[in-house]
């Protein structure tokens, strides 16, 4: 068994990986758009002029010199570049709209270090639009286990978008289980198992974990990130089952 949630970021497998903007005829703020959002991360983007036939304004992700995803230029503004991380907070995006362009995807296990507002609005929105994917997983599924920590067990309360999400995961036939620090009672409307602590893992943990039932075959996908400091956390996504499957169990084993 681990030792922590934090010896997870030890066994992360990330090959080199970085963005390249083909053919761009987007104007510079575009671009600066999508070097905001990567600002001190450990992947770069740069631009290239693509084959002559091929299309513009294409982000591909490059990992040891191979394409290994593409997506259109459009599909990142609209999914992610020009959104308000506040969308997702007060319900303004539906569950079955939210997407996370290939590209973006590509970047599992890449470790990210990110502040929260009002050091930045962007740096945590990758990370708040992979848990909303993997809530629309589960739902997708309707079956299987989703583990999701809060810090504030409030917040899903004080978030409309935030509860109308947890009201239709737990409406399915998916083991809904959350944690946080704070009163219990305040979900008793809810069909979910709420953990409440005070440890370290409640206060300052933020994750986000389905598996499919009895470890079977379908999505596996986690999102776990800590807060090393305040405000400030250490993050990444997986979709590798192995590696799921033991942060789901370390979790309900020992949080």
């Amino acid at each position: 068994m681990p030792e922590s949630l934090r010896s997870f970021f030890d066994e992360l497998e990330a090959p080199d990986r970085h963005l390249v903007l083909l053919n761009r005829s987007s104007p510079d703020p575009v671009r600066n758009l999508l070097e905001s959002l990567l600002d001190g991360q450990p992947v770069s983007v740069s631009e290239a002029e693509a084959d002559a036939a091929a299309d513009d304004d294409v982000v591909a992700l490059v990992e040891n010199g191979s394409v290994v995803a593409r997506s259109p230029l459009d599909e990142l503004l609209e999914s992610v570049l020009l959104i308000n991380s506040d969308l997702y907070k007060t319900g303004g995006i539906e569950l079955d709209e939210v997407a996370l362009p290939d590209v973006f995807e590509g970047l599992d296990e890449v470790p990210f270090r990110v502040r929260g507002y009002p050091a930045s609005n962007k740096e945590k929105l990758l990370l708040i639009i992979i848990s909303r994917v993997i809530e629309r997983i589960a739902v997708e599924h309707g079956t299987g286990t989703l583990r999701a920590s809060f810090q504030r067990l409030s917040r899903i309360d004080d978030e409309r978008g935030t509860r109308s999400v947890y009201e239709r995961v737990a409406g399915t036939g998916v083991d809904v289980h959350v944690y946080g620090v704070g009163d219990a009672d305040s979900l008793s409307g809810l069909p979910v198992t709420v953990h409440t602590g005070t440890s370290y893992p409640y206060q300052r943990s933020w994750f986000v974990v389905f598996t499919p039932p009895d470890g079977g075959d379908g999505d596996h996908v986690a999102l776990l990130a800590i807060e090393d400091e305040p405000n400030v956390w250490d993050g990444f996504w997986t979709f590798r089952p192995e590696l799921v499957t033991r942060i789901e169990r370390y979790i309900a084993e020992e949080v």
